[in-house]
């Protein structure tokens, strides 16, 4: 199978945000997955200002541009773990 190689489309992001920095700060890294529980903080903003909240400074967003990247042949080869991927190439 042959590649060719097209660049970047109008209008085609390069990177995309998967979990924003305040949704980091609260994950739960499953090691192939990360669990985000859901926002049930209160609206008392008076915490806020007094508590603050200095561990999502130090989070950074999860993105597709600051994590592990695949190139070609990692693609392929996670492709072709697939099943149906698997047979329809061997159809």
């Amino acid at each position: 199978m042959s590649t060719k190689t097209i660049g970047t489309r109008h209008g085609e992001k390069l990177y995309e945000s998967l979990i924003s920095r305040e949704e980091m700060a609260r994950a739960d890294d499953m090691e192939r997955y990360y669990r985000i529980p859901a926002d049930d903080r209160d609206l008392n903003y008076k915490k806020y200002f007094v508590q603050g909240e200095q561990h999502i400074s130090e989070v950074d967003d999860y993105t597709s541009h600051n994590t592990e990247r695949l190139d070609i042949q990692g693609i392929k080869e996670m492709l072709l773990k697939l099943d149906y991927i698997r047979e329809e190439l061997n159809a």
